[in-house]
């Protein structure tokens, strides 16, 4: 059987297309799911507490699992390893749902979070090598797309909710139209095959030095988009005094400013490079941290809130496309650094509630404000080698089967 490296535009392009529909449809499992919290607690009959702790165990799964997905990749080929970690995800909609009590619900929620976490890097690994060969940036807007993703995904899971539908059934539904979907989208990926002579990556590994410098970034950067989503409200309620409309208006307004800006980010980090679109972006997010801190009126906190999406949006992409270019295993490098960002994204809301409680919240956006002043300071890493020279690099290590 021959092999050999293509670059055919055209096939880049359905590739580029391709991968934005799977990054889509991993997004919409996303906001499914987030919209039924409420059934799902109920239906397990548990408390805030237990709930808080239940939702813990998704980042959990997901902190496990990934590292298999580079062995899972040089097994099967990138093309079919995303066709059945995909399949896993949204299948594993229906899992939460189904749980009748905590201990049902925490092993739902970790097969759900590993299942979710493996398809993430093998989605990414394929974003970022696509990216290479079409010589572009398109890392943001491919999460931008997991965005409009998650925001369909919660505007069905809204509907459902308002009609008041079981979420067994609504789940289930949504879990097999979004499996069709998705094995529709993953037959025009690149069909990517590990070397005949490559030795298989290590099941479990800990991620390369480089993964852990540039998750640095990315931790800064989640920790402060997490906070915000997650406190926003809060802040704005009990900060401002703000009405629960005005409240709700300001999460809602950060999430469309996110997902606006990642959408339109390749172009900016094609004609800026991904040092200045980061360093420029953590100074509007530090000046929106600043805004939010010493705002004396909700206008100015929820413009300080739009600064913080605004600033943070593409450093997790841009984080994202530089580990896959750090070394000759770009799943191992993606790995380590979704590790770093699940975790962020984990402790964040945590963090935030723990400093809250010990001084203020207005304390805890100082906490966040010093974070993304970290993307100004360490940009750098994310620079990386001209992209022939990467690409060729990324060539010895995989093949494309012809069909």
């Amino acid at each position: 059987m021959a092999y050999e490296v293509v670059f055919g535009r055209q096939r880049l392009r359905r590739a580029h297309y391709a991968v934005a529909a799977v990054f889509c449809v991993h997004g919409a499992v996303t906001g499914s799911f987030a919209t039924r919290i409420p059934w799902i607690q109920d239906h397990a009959s548990v408390g805030a507490g237990q709930l808080g702790l239940a939702l813990a165990f998704p980042a959990l799964g997901a902190s496990v699992a990934m590292p298999l997905a580079g062995a899972v990749s040089h097994r099967f080929g990138a093309r079919n390893a995303l066709r059945g970690l995909i399949v896993l995800w949204t299948l594993s909609l229906a899992l939460p749902s189904l749980a009748p009590n905590l201990l049902t619900l925490c092993a739902a929620l970790f097969v759900f979070g590993a299942a979710a976490g493996m398809s993430d890097v093998a989605m990414n690994a394929l974003g970022v090598e696509t990216e290479n060969r079409l010589d572009r940036s398109i890392m943001s807007g491919l999460h931008g797309m997991w965005s409009v993703g998650a925001l369909i995904g919660s505007a069905g899971g809204t509907l459902a909710a308002h009609m008041g539908s079981d979420a067994r059934v609504h789940h289930a539904l949504a879990a097999l139209t979004l499996t069709l979907l998705g094995l529709a989208a993953c037959q025009g990926v690149l069909d990517l095959r590990s070397a005949p002579d490559e030795a298989p990556p290590p099941r479990f590994a800990l991620p390369p030095r480089s993964a852990l410098v540039i998750g640095a970034i990315g931790f800064c950067a989640v920790f402060a988009e997490g906070a915000s989503l997650d406190w926003s409200a809060v802040y704005l309620r009990d900060e401002m005094d703000s009405s629960a409309g005005l409240a709700a208006a300001s999460t809602t307004a950060f999430a469309l400013t996110m997902a606006v800006a990642r959408l339109g980010g390749d172009r900016i980090v094609d004609r800026f490079g991904p040092v200045r679109t980061v360093r420029v972006g953590g100074v509007l997010a530090t000046a929106g941290g600043l805004l939010v801190v010493f705002a004396s009126h909700p206008a100015v906190a929820m413009t300080g809130f739009a600064f913080i999406g605004l600033g943070v949006a593409v450093v997790v992409p841009l984080a994202f496309a530089a580990a896959g270019r750090s070394g000759p295993n770009p799943s191992q490098a993606i790995a380590g650094v979704a590790t770093i960002t699940y975790t962020s994204g984990l402790i964040a809301p945590s963090a935030i509630g723990a400093v809250a409680d010990a001084t203020s919240l207005v304390v805890s956006f100082g906490l966040v404000t010093a974070l993304a002043f970290g993307l100004v300071v360490g940009a750098g890493v994310l620079r990386s080698a001209g992209r022939d020279s990467v690409r060729s690099g990324v060539a010895d290590a995989v093949v494309e089967r012809l069909p």
